[in-house]
C-alpha cells in the first residue's frame, strides 16, 4: 500500500488512461532516493490491465554500455522487428546485437525504437517503464527519449524514474517529496503493526518485532518525520534499528539519524568478508556468473582475497578452463546477501534491493579493492565489458586499455551510440601516453558528443584535443576545421569564419565560405572565391569561385552554370547543397528549391549523420519559395525538433525564421511575432545574418500580407541596411519583389524603382521562367512609364510564365486589382477568383481576405466555392498524402518521417473522413489532380 500519493497515482492514471484511448504521453518521475519512485513505477506496472508491460532499470555499473538498457527493455519484443520498415529495422538489430547493418544514424535508430515500441503497443497498449533513468547508457537515453517525445498519437505510457537533477529533456515531470506527516505516520503505524513485521519478513530487529501492538507516540513520529523529511525508505531502515524503548517514547533516538547511504553503511560493515567481496562485485557488475567467477578467482571462501598487483599491470587474459563456473563459497556468499536483504537474484543478473546500498558497498570499499575487482572481472570478461572494466582497474596511462576503450567506442558509433562513444573515447585519451594519439582520441570524441547532440561536451573535448595536437600542421587544421563547424551550428557564425579562414584545402574554404554566407559577409565570401580559384578545376571549387566573383565583379555565371551542368554526377546532400547555393547566386530561387528538395531526400536515404536537421533548414525554405507553404511548415517542424535534439542552436534560429515566415503568410500575427524574435534572440547575439534577415522578412510580409504598406516598406528597407551578422544580401534579392509592392503601396515610387535596378543587376544572368516571371512582375509595378498606365500586358505576360502557383496568386491578385481600379470588373474577376482559390489552398489568409475584398468590389456578391478538399489536411496530413500519391507504402513513408508504420495508418485513418473517401488510390488521384497545374490555380 502506497501512502500520501493519491495526487501521484492520479498523474499516472491519467498518463495510461491516455494511452489506452490512443493519445500516448511520457512522465518523469523525479525525487530524491528512497523517496517511493520504484513503488509508484510498480504500481503503473499494475495499473493498465490488458496493457503489455516493458519495464528495465538503469545499473551504474552499465551506463557505459551503449544500448545495454535498450537490449534489456526491447528484448521481449524483438520477435515484432520483421513488422518495421527495412532502414529502421536493420538499425534496431544492429544496436541490439542481432546482426542488423550498422547504419550509424542515431535518428533513423531512435525513430526504429519508436515503431517497435508502437509494434509492441498493438492491440492494446503498451505501459513503458525505466527506473533509475539517470543510470541509463546515453545510447538508450537518446533512442527513449526520442520516443518519448512523439508519443501523442500512439498506445503507448512511457514512465521514467530519474533521482535528482539529471536531465530529460522534453518530458514533464513529476516531483516527488517526503511524505506529509499524516502518511509518514500511517506508514509508521503500518511497520509496526505484528502482522505487518511478518509480511515484511525480517525488516525489523527482533527487538522492534516483539513492540506490543501499540501506537508509536505521536512525538516519536514527528521526531522521526522531521529527521528523515518524510522520506519512506529512511522511515523503514530507520524503523528496523530501533528498539522498543525507543520506537515507545522512553529512550531518546540516537543523534543523528542516518540517512543516504548511512542507512545501509553498519549492516555492510557486519557482512563476512566472502559476502563483502561477493557485494562489491556486485556494485561494479551485474553479471550474475562473471560475479561468482570473479570471486572465487579473488579467493572467496579463503582466509583473504587475493592483493591486486602492481600499477599498470593489469590481467587482460581470458578465464582459465580449468576455473570453476559457480564456486561453493561464491554461492554461499551470494545467498548470505540475500537472506540479509541486500542483494536479489534476477535471472542471469544480480541486483541490489535499493540502490543506495550498492553505493554504500562502493564507498566501503578502499580504491584498491574496487581496482582488483575490476581486474578480476576484465580477466574473466570480454568486449565492451571487458574495456571497461579494464580503464577501471588501470593505474596511469596504459595504451593496450586505451585501444580496448577505442574499440567499444567504434563498435557504439557504428550502431549509432555517439553519447556513450564520447565516453568511451575521451576515457581512451586519458589513459593513452602518446601526445598525438591521445589528441586524435580527444578530435574522435569531441565529434562523437557532437553527433550524440552535446555540444557543451563536444568543445571540451576539442579544446583538451588542442592542448595535445603538438605542432603537427594536419591534425592542428582537422581539429581548427571541427571548431569551425561546432561554432558555425552553435555559436557564432563570425568566430566559424574566423577559425576556418586559416585553412588551406578545398574542404576547409568550402566551409569558411559557407560561415560568411550565414553572417552575410559578402568581402569574406568573395576572397575565399579568389582563394578557391587556385585549385584544379571541379564541381565544388566552380561553386565557390563562382559565387566570388558574382559577389566581386558578376562575372562568375559561366562557372555556376559549369557547376550546375555537373549536377547528374553529386551523390551526397551536401553537393546539391552547394548546386542550391549555386542557383541562388544565378537568381534562380526555383531551381534552387528543387535542388534543395533533391539533398533533403538525399538526406534521408543516405544516414548523413547529424546534418539532417542543418539540411531541413534549405529543404523548407526551398518548398516555401516553390509556394508549398504545408510542406514547408512541416519540414521546419521536424527540422526545429531535430536540431532542439541535436543541440545546433542556429539551426533551431533558421527553422524559427521559416516557420515565422509562414506565420506570416497566413496572418497568424501573434505566432509570428513569437517565432521571430525567438530566431533573432539567437541569430542576432550569434551573428547568423542569414537567418535575422529571414526573421526581419517575415514581420515585413505580416506587415505587407495586412495591407500595412508604410511599416511594410519601412522594415524592408531596414532589411537593405543590416550589415553582416544581421542582415543578408541573399533575403534582400530574394524580398525584393515584395519590397518594390511595399513600396508601389506606400507611395515610394521612387524606391520601388531603385529596388527594381538592383533587381534586374541580379536576374540578369537567370535563365528560369519563374524568375522571368518575377522580374516581369517588378517591371510592371515600378518600370518606367506613366504612372497611371495599367501594366496589363506586363503583368498577363508574369502570369503567362509563372511556374510557382503562390507567385502566380500574387500577380494574379496585382492585376486583378489594377482591372478593377481601371472600371473593367468582368476582365478582374477571374484573375480575383485564381488568386483567392489559391490563397485559401495555401491558408494564406491576409491575400485570401484581400482577394476576397477585391472579387467583392468587382460585383461578385456569392461566396467563391472552396477550394479541393486537402486545404482540411495538417501540414504532416499533407506530406503523407504526397508519399501516398508518390506510391510509397506506409512502412517507406515511416522510414522517411521518422515515424512508426502505425503512426503512419494513424494519420490515414484521420486523413480518409476528412476528404471523404477510403482508400489510396481515391487518395493519390485527389493529390495528383491537385498538382496539376491550372489557369491561376496551383499546386498548394
Amino acid at each position: 500500500m502506497l501512502f500520501g500519493r493519491s495526487a501521484e497515482i492520479a498523474a499516472i492514471d491519467d498518463v495510461i488512461s491516455r494511452a489506452r484511448a490512443g493519445a500516448g504521453a511520457a512522465l518523469v518521475l523525479r525525487g530524491e532516493a528512497g523517496v517511493g519512485k520504484t513503488a509508484l513505477l510498480d504500481l503503473a506496472a499494475s495499473r493498465g490491465g490488458s496493457m503489455r508491460v516493458l519495464r528495465t532499470t538503469g545499473v551504474e555499473p552499465e551506463s557505459d554500455l551503449a544500448f545495454a538498457a535498450l537490449h534489456q527493455l526491447l528484448r521481449p519484443v524483438a520477435g515484432l522487428l520483421d513488422a518495421l520498415p527495412g532502414p529502421q529495422r536493420e538499425a534496431v538489430r544492429g544496436a541490439l546485437g542481432l546482426g542488423g547493418g550498422a547504419s550509424g544514424d542515431r535518428f533513423l535508430l531512435a525513430a526504429g525504437v519508436l515503431s517497435l515500441l508502437a509494434e509492441a503497443a498493438a492491440p492494446d497498449g503498451l505501459v513503458c517503464v525505466v527506473d533509475d533513468f539517470q543510470w541509463v547508457d546515453r545510447a538508450s537515453a537518446d533512442a527513449l527519449l526520442f520516443a518519448a517525445r512523439r508519443l501523442p498519437t500512439e498506445r503507448i505510457a512511457m514512465l521514467l524514474a530519474v533521482r535528482g537533477d539529471a536531465p530529460v529533456k522534453g518530458v514533464p515531470p513529476l516531483r516527488l517529496g517526503g511524505l506529509p506527516e499524516p502518511a509518514a505516520a500511517e506508514l509508521l503505524d503500518g511497520l509496526l503493526e505484528p502482522a505487518a513485521a511478518e509480511l515484511l519478513d525480517g525488516l525489523l530487529e527482533p527487538a522492534a518485532a516483539e513492540l506490543p501492538d501499540a501506537a508509536m507516540p505521536p512525538a516519536v513520529k514527528r521526531e522521526l518525520v522531521t529527521a528523515t523529511g518524510g522520506n519512506p525508505l529512511a522511515l523503514r531502515e530507520i524503523v528496523r534499528r530501533l528498539g522498543p524503548g525507543q520506537l515507545a517514547g522512553r529512550e531518546p533516538l540516537p543523534g543523528p539519524l542516518p540517512g543516504g547511504t548511512r542507512l545501509f553503511g553498519e549492516q555492510v560493515a557486519a557482512l563476512p568478508a566472502d559476502a563483502r567481496l561477493v557485494a562489491l562485485l556486485a556494485a561494479v557488475e551485474s553479471d550474475l556468473d562473471l560475479v561468482l567467477r570473479a570471486a572465487a578467482r579473488m579467493g572467496a571462501g579463503k582466509a583473504a582475497p587475493r592483493e591486486p598487483r602492481a600499477a599498470g599491470a593489469a590481467e587482460t587474459g581470458r578465464a582459465a578452463p580449468h576455473e570453476p563456473e559457480a564456486p561453493g563459497a561464491a554461492q554461499a556468499a551470494l545467498h548470505e546477501l540475500e537472506v540479509a536483504g541486500l542483494v536479489r537474484v534476477e535471472g542471469a543478473s544480480v541486483r541490489f534491493r535499493h540502490p543506495l546500498i550498492r553505493s554504500a558497498v562502493h564507498e566501503a570499499a578502499a580504491p584498491a579493492s574496487r581496482r582488483a575487482a575490476h581486474e578480476a572481472l576484465a580477466a574473466l570478461s570480454e568486449g565492451d565489458r571487458r574495456a571497461w572494466h579494464l580503464a577501471a582497474a588501470a593505474l596511469g596511462q596504459d595504451e593496450s586499455v586505451a585501444a580496448a576503450l577505442a574499440e567499444t567506442a567504434a563498435r557504439a558509433r557504428d550502431r549509432g551510440g555517439y553519447g556513450d562513444a564520447a565516453t568511451a573515447l575521451a576515457r581512451a585519451a586519458e589513459l593513452t601516453p602518446a601526445p598525438h594519439t591521445r589528441a586524435v582520441r580527444f578530435k574522435d570524441a569531441a565529434t562523437a558528443a557532437w553527433l550524440g547532440g552535446r555540444p557543451g561536451q563536444a568543445e571540451s573535448l576539442l579544446a583538451e584535443a588542442r592542448g595535445h595536437a603538438g605542432g603537427d600542421r594536419a591534425l592542428e587544421m582537422e581539429i581548427a576545421q571541427l571548431r569551425g563547424r561546432f561554432e558555425l551550428n552553435s555559436g557564432s557564425a563570425a568566430e566559424a569564419v574566423r577559425i576556418l579562414a586559416t585553412g588551406d584545402s578545398l574542404d576547409m574554404l568550402a566551409d569558411a565560405a559557407e560561415a560568411a554566407s550565414y553572417v552575410g559577409d559578402t568581402a569574406a565570401i568573395a576572397e575565399f572565391g579568389r582563394r578557391a580559384a587556385a585549385f584544379p578545376e571541379g564541381f565544388l571549387r566552380d561553386v565557390l569561385a563562382g559565387i566570388g566573383l558574382m559577389l566581386s565583379d558578376g562575372t562568375g555565371h559561366e562557372l555556376l552554370r559549369r557547376a550546375l551542368d555537373r549536377t547528374g554526377e553529386l551523390t551526397e546532400a551536401a553537393g546539391f547543397l552547394w548546386a542550391t547555393a549555386a542557383a541562388s547566386y544565378l537568381g534562380e530561387a526555383d531551381l534552387a528549391a528543387d535542388l534543395a528538395a533533391r539533398a533533403g531526400r538525399v538526406a534521408r536515404v543516405s544516414g548523413m549523420v547529424g546534418q539532417l536537421p542543418v539540411v531541413l533548414e534549405f529543404v523548407a525554405t526551398g518548398e516555401r519559395i516553390a509556394g508549398r507553404l504545408a510542406e514547408s511548415q512541416a519540414l521546419s517542424e521536424e527540422g526545429l525538433e531535430l536540431a532542439r535534439e541535436a543541440g545546433y542552436a542556429n539551426t533551431v534560429a533558421a527553422h524559427l525564421a521559416n516557420l515565422a515566415v509562414l506565420a506570416a503568410l497566413r496572418g497568424e500575427e501573434e505566432t509570428c511575432r513569437g517565432h521571430a524574435q525567438e530566431a533573432l534572440a539567437i541569430a542576432i547575439p550569434h551573428r547568423v545574418g542569414l537567418r535575422a534577415g529571414v526573421a526581419a522578412y517575415a514581420l515585413a510580409m505580416l506587415d505587407l500580407g495586412a495591407g500595412r504598406f508604410a511599416a511594410a516598406h519601412d522594415r524592408f528597407t531596414a532589411i537593405v541596411a543590416a550589415g553582416p551578422g544581421a542582415g543578408h544580401p541573399t533575403v534582400v534579392w530574394r524580398s525584393t519583389p515584395d519590397r518594390i509592392e511595399a513600396a508601389v503601396g506606400a507611395g515610394d515610387l521612387e524606391a520601388a524603382r531603385a529596388a527594381l535596378e538592383a533587381y534586374e543587376r541580379w536576374s540578369a544572368q537567370a535563365g528560369t521562367a519563374e524568375s522571368r516571371a518575377l522580374l516581369t512582375r517588378c517591371r510592371a509595378l515600378a518600370g518606367p512609364g506613366p504612372e497611371k498606365e495599367l501594366p496589363e500586358k506586363e503583368l498577363e505576360e508574369a502570369l503567362r510564365l509563372h511556374a510557382n502557383p503562390y507567385e502566380a496568386a500574387r500577380t494574379a491578385l496585382l492585376l486583378g486589382e489594377r482591372l478593377r481600379r481601371a472600371h473593367r470588373p468582368g476582365e478582374a474577376r477571374p484573375h480575383l477568383r485564381a488568386a483567392l482559390e489559391t490563397f485559401r489552398r495555401a491558408g494564406a489568409e491576409p491575400w485570401a481576405r484581400r482577394a476576397h475584398g477585391e472579387l467583392r468590389a468587382a460585383g461578385e456578391s456569392a461566396e467563391p466555392a472552396r477550394g479541393p478538399a486537402l486545404d482540411a489536411l495538417t501540414p504532416q496530413e499533407l506530406r503523407i498524402a504526397g508519399l501516398v500519391a508518390d506510391g510509397l507504402s506506409s512502412k517507406e513513408i515511416a522510414a522517411q518521417l521518422f515515424l512508426s508504420p502505425r503512426t503512419v495508418e494513424y494519420h490515414l485513418y484521420k486523413i480518409y473522413p476528412k476528404l471523404g473517401i477510403g482508400t489510396r488510390t481515391e487518395l493519390a488521384r485527389l493529390v495528383v489532380l491537385q498538382k496539376a497545374p491550372v489557369a491561376g490555380g496551383g499546386m498548394l
